[in-house]
């Protein structure tokens, strides 16, 4: 007891001495070690804090700006938007040319032994009307064509949606090598039955 009162004693006098002398009070022997690191330490928290707050409400007073000044102005440029879709599509859009239908194909297909049976109708389209001549005088050759395309096929190529539509395209490009007056743009598949 008579040690700290005596080391009270002198930390009085020297703070009494530095105070004298115009420097600073003497900081306690509590707090001369690592206060300084501490401090530091609080000081960048309360900045980063400080920052933070400020970045989350100029975020909110922009999102709210902006959404105040800009509904009107959203809904005239979707309505504008949507109004110069519909003028193009109807300027732009794909004129569909005529259709000339084809009598039912029954094939057996390929690899079955004649237990699987493939019965399709299908229709091409075509534009102009000399191509419907064409196609109407090479009747019998187109379809040989198709007979012979469509027994090539195997159920596995039949079913599926992507052997359907090379099947399709095969049968366009098969009958656009010879004819002259015009060309198929489409095959229509109205019936594809397969047992």
């Amino acid at each position: 007891m008579a040690e700290d009162k005596a080391n009270n004693a002198e930390a009085k006098q020297a703070a009494a001495s530095g105070n004298a002398a115009g420097g600073a009070p003497a900081s306690s022997p509590v707090s001369s070690g690592g206060g300084e690191g501490k401090s530091k330490l609080l000081i960048g928290l309360v900045v980063l804090n400080m920052l933070v707050v400020i970045g989350v409400g100029f975020m909110l007073w922009k999102s709210k700006h902006t959404q105040v000044a800009d509904p009107a102005k959203e809904i005239e440029q979707v309505i504008d938007g949507e109004k110069k879709t519909q003028e193009a599509e109807k300027g732009h859009g794909e004129e569909i040319g005529k259709v000339v239908p084809l009598e039912t194909f029954i094939v057996n297909l390929a690899g079955s032994k004649g237990r699987k049976v493939l019965k399709v109708n299908m229709e091409l389209e075509v534009k102009g009307e000399d191509v419907i001549q064409e196609i109407d005088n090479r009747k019998a050759q187109i379809r040989d064509f198709i007979i012979i395309i469509l027994s090539s096929k195997t159920f596995e190529e039949v079913s599926s949606k992507e052997g359907k539509d090379y099947l399709r395209n095969e049968i366009k490009d098969n009958i656009n090598t010879f004819l002259v007056k015009g060309k198929v743009s489409n095959v229509y598949f109205t019936e594809l039955i397969y047992n």
